[in-house]
């Protein structure tokens, strides 16, 4: 039975009592990477295993294959004129999907090696798009092509699209995974998810803060994973940190204090805020996506921050 409550002062109020989740998606092998299309009112997410991304038309309630194959992709996120960028897993690139529907290759290679698979993304207000770097995708077949790695550790990097520039800016983590900006982008957030390899290996979400030269200073850990481990989030519009669980969700304030969870007695590995009013959680469940209103707001894209 699913359950939504809070922990923290009733002046925090998260969820709406009378809410329930419910499943818009079933039969997936492992859905990640969901990004909303407020201009089309549209779910975008990716069943990585089953090499497609899925499309929800949020005003007919209907579920259809946006492409197939994906290679493998992963995250997903909308930049500022309104385009799908993508982190494919196969062919170990970051590409964007233009409005006539060609594909455009932004990156797959770092110091004359290709990247790893590249597997989270978002896209900064200057319109910088900056993504994860783990080994998941070359690891095994499931969720891409098993492959040695190439580069010398798992980094995040800052790419730009003007100039075709990238940097890696996040060196020092094992296997960073989810990421996203606070509202003001001041801080960047980071999941290193590496526990998947050791039991000992970090699960948790580290702080940055974002310099006057516009590269990530650690801050540390801003918080562990207390059961299993984390993989996606999101921020929303007051910095409330909203990340998936191995029973759900959990929302945490920009101090890493507990404030509510959702528990839908499973995994949820991603998800995103959607809506006209951005008011909308949708989650991705390993087979399943569900939503739920809620009583927060995603960010407003159009207005600097990630939705």
């Amino acid at each position: 039975m699913t359950t939504l409550y809070e922990t923290a002062s009733p002046k925090i109020r998260l969820f709406l009592g009378h809410e329930v989740p419910e499943t818009i998606y079933s039969g997936a092998k492992w859905n990640e990477g969901p990004a909303y299309f407020p201009a089309h009112r549209s779910l975008i997410w990716s069943d990585i295993p089953n090499g497609r991304l899925m499309r929800y038309d949020e005003l007919t309630g209907t579920v259809g294959i946006l492409r197939d194959p994906s290679d493998y992709a992963n995250g997903n996120t909308i930049d500022r004129q309104g385009r799908l960028v993508t982190c494919e897993h196969g062919a170990r690139r970051v590409t964007r999907t233009e409005f006539d529907g060609s594909v455009t290759v932004l990156t797959d290679s770092f110091d004359g090696r290709k990247l790893n698979s590249p597997n989270d993304v978002v896209v900064k207000s200057d319109g910088t798009i900056w993504f994860s770097d783990p080994t998941y995708g070359i690891d095994g077949d499931y969720f891409g092509n098993r492959a040695s790695s190439e580069q010398p550790g798992n980094y995040v990097y800052r790419l730009d699209p003007a100039t075709g520039t990238l940097e890696a800016v996040i060196t020092t983590m094992m296997q960073p995974n989810g990421l996203a900006f606070s509202a003001d982008e001041s801080r960047l957030y980071v999941v290193d998810s590496a526990r998947t390899d050791a039991p000992e290996n970090p699960a948790h979400i580290r702080c940055f803060d974002i310099g006057e030269n516009g590269l990530p200073v650690d801050r540390g850990v801003l918080i562990e994973a207390t059961t299993g481990l984390f993989d996606g989030f999101r921020v929303d519009d007051e910095d409330h940190i909203w990340a998936g669980t191995a029973s759900g969700v959990s929302c945490y304030s920009d101090q890493g204090d507990l404030l509510g969870k959702i528990d839908l007695g499973g995994i949820v590995i991603n998800l995103t805020f959607g809506g006209p009013k951005r008011n909308i959680l949708y989650m991705c469940g390993a087979t399943e996506v569900f939503r739920v209103h809620v009583r927060a707001r995603g960010q407003n894209l159009s207005g600097g921050g990630r939705g």
